[in-house]
């Protein structure tokens, strides 16, 4: 799919990953329906691109609230092309603590919001592609992590929310391929988004350890690079990538 002229939606889309992503596809000549929490984030951005940013101040774990938002994309720029789910919460708590056992609403909370969050945005996403007369009416991508294959010691919640992203990844393709629609997943590692840029050195260097080549956090810009890769490439489909530059995540 050629990124030129499309319109895509990305969740998460003011901040870290999402912002980078949303920058890009701007860069590239989509128009970007931003859906974030971070207002002020937001609304620069929307003011900055006045004519291709589409900026809404949405809870992505809202039924109404996302449709709402895609429905007056729709009305602007008249079709969906791409949806990228960027938004979520890392979760930390073990599951036996100090406290005693990991409050249910904790681990809930995890699977609500980076869960249930990613299929509600695609879900009216794809309903939206599959109106359109295009060849190929959609991309979704979805953002997993490498906590998904092997998460440390007190992500029960967070590994759990992000396997389930890649778990479903095939079966999303397999019941979305009769309206040619594509569906990936991408596995970060580490990468440098505000809230690993905020770390202490002494927390930052054992992390960049565990990276084999290059031995660096990831740069938004490659998740970015990753997603464009993705959409114009039609022969990638039902399937997770790792970005992670070969890290192994120790138990701890």
């Amino acid at each position: 799919m050629n990124i030129r002229n499309k319109v895509a939606v990305v969740s998460g889309g003011a901040s870290g990953l999402g912002l980078a992503t949303s920058l890009r596809l701007l860069a590239e000549g989509a128009s970007v329906l931003v859906l974030d929490l971070n207002e002020d984030a937001g609304q620069t951005l929307a003011e900055q691109y006045p004519e291709h940013v589409l900026f809404s101040c949405t809870d992505v774990t809202n039924a109404d609230a996302v449709e709402q938002a895609i429905d007056q994309a729709m009305s602007n720029w008249q079709r969906l092309d791409i949806c990228i789910n960027c938004a979520g919460i890392v979760a930390a708590g073990r599951v036996l603590g100090r406290e005693g056992a990991l409050p249910l609403a904790q681990f809930s909370n995890a699977i609500n919001i980076n869960l249930n969050g990613t299929f509600n945005v695609l879900r009216v996403a794809a309903e939206k592609m599959a109106a359109g007369k295009d060849g190929e009416q959609g991309v979704i991508i979805n953002t997993a992590s490498v906590a998904a294959f092997d998460g440390q010691s007190g992500q029960a919640a967070y590994s759990a929310s992000k396997a389930a992203i890649a778990g479903m990844t095939l079966p999303l393709a397999r019941d979305l391929a009769s309206h040619n629609i594509r569906v990936m997943t991408i596995a970060p590692g580490l990468f440098d988004t505000p809230m690993m840029t905020s770390l202490p050195e002494k927390v930052r260097e054992p992390l960049i350890e565990m990276v084999q080549s290059p031995k660096r956090f990831g740069l938004p810009e490659e998740f970015a690079d990753l997603c464009c890769h993705i959409i114009s490439n039609p022969y990638l489909n039902g399937e997770v990538i790792r970005l992670d530059a070969a890290i192994r995540m120790e138990p701890k």
